[in-house]
């Protein structure tokens, strides 16, 4: 596990991160982000593996958005 997801379980407490949290951490408001995703570009194509489906709404993988994390700092 690393720092960042340790980081991020602290934070929220969940394994699973609503688009509202992840727009939070990546400093940008959910109605951008949502945009974003829907769209063909690097941040969607990175943050793809992260996104789970459980009925109708769209969650996020702590560990895959922390692998993001960490990938786009290093």
């Amino acid at each position: 596990m690393t720092s960042t997801e340790t980081m991020l379980l602290n934070q929220f407490g969940v394994l699973l991160l609503s688009l509202e949290q992840v727009a939070q951490i990546l400093d940008r408001s959910p109605h951008g982000l949502r945009i974003t995703l829907s769209g063909e570009n690097e941040l969607s194509r990175r943050l793809r593996p992260a996104r789970r489906k459980i009925g109708r709404r769209v969650l996020f993988s702590v560990n895959e958005v922390a692998r993001f994390i960490d990938e786009s700092q290093g």
